[in-house]
């Protein structure tokens, strides 16, 4: 999975997941990508990927991530389950759900099924997102 790839690209952080995320077209072509801080230190990877989408529309992508979208964070203003919301993307496919490390109780995956976004799981892949996503494995 080319998250996994773009998740091992992340600066090293221990207050933070390292998570790769990649924008797909209803054609299987690549829009956007993006992983956490690789624009700044407070970044997440589905934030960058959206940032470089310019006008392309989302109305039929689908969009990977290593990691669960953010339902909550101090860092910025909007969460990466709102960011994905508002962009229309109906499709969302995660390797794993966040783990309570940083937050207590992770609702991306609820909020955006509450919304009629079809999220889809991929836990044959939570082992290694998770390798390379944890804070302590860098």
């Amino acid at each position: 999975m080319k998250a996994i790839e773009l998740a091992k690209k992340c600066p090293p952080s221990s207050t933070a997941f390292s998570v790769g995320a990649i924008i797909v077209g209803k054609d299987g072509n690549e829009i956007a990508s993006g992983y956490s801080r690789d624009i700044d230190l407070h970044v997440h990877a589905e934030e960058s990927a959206l940032s470089r989408v310019g006008d392309a529309s989302l109305r039929e992508a689908t969009i990977y991530s290593t990691l669960e979208p953010c339902s909550f964070r101090k860092s910025r203003p909007t969460t990466c389950t709102d960011l994905i919301l508002a962009s229309g993307i109906p499709r969302v496919v995660i390797a794993w759900r966040e783990p309570s490390l940083f937050v207590a109780d992770c609702q991306g995956v609820e909020l955006l099924q509450e919304r009629g976004v079809e999220v889809v799981e991929l836990p044959e892949l939570t082992d290694l997102a998770a390798a390379v996503g944890m804070p302590t494995s860098r």
